[in-house]
């Protein structure tokens, strides 16, 4: 089992940056998040869940949706099971619970473990 926790949400001004950490833990935690495609995706109200941005088991990949690219900038650390998500140049559009999962595959907005989730709030 891996349990994921997100944190680092908040509200913001637009033009504003926020960086979302999620830290992985559980039993096998290490040997799995260590091997998987991890990523996070952001759910805003009244829409569906969408991806936001992935990367790979060595950070050697990534991959970000057309939205977000050139502001969002994703990380991950294997050795602290941790993987992060500095968001810069927020826009309201931003605004959403954006929640960090594993594995993730493609563009999928799917995933075997998901956090709980952290609230991102930019006014305009």
């Amino acid at each position: 089992q891996v349990q994921l926790a997100e944190s680092g949400g908040g509200l913001v001004q637009a033009g504003g940056s926020l960086r979302l950490s999620c830290a992985a833990s559980g039993r096998a935690s290490g040997r799995i998040f260590s091997t998987s495609t991890v990523g996070w995706l952001r759910q805003a109200p009244g829409k569906e869940r969408e991806f936001v941005a992935t990367i790979s088991w060595n950070g050697g990949s990534t991959d970000y949706a057309d939205s977000v690219k050139g502001r969002f900038t994703i990380s991950r650390d294997n050795a602290a099971n941790t993987v992060s998500l500095q968001m810069n140049n927020l826009i309201p559009e931003d605004t959403a619970v954006y929640y960090c999962a594993l594995p993730l595959y493609g563009r999928s907005n799917r995933a075997a473990y998901r956090g709980q989730g952290t609230q991102v709030t930019v006014s305009s």
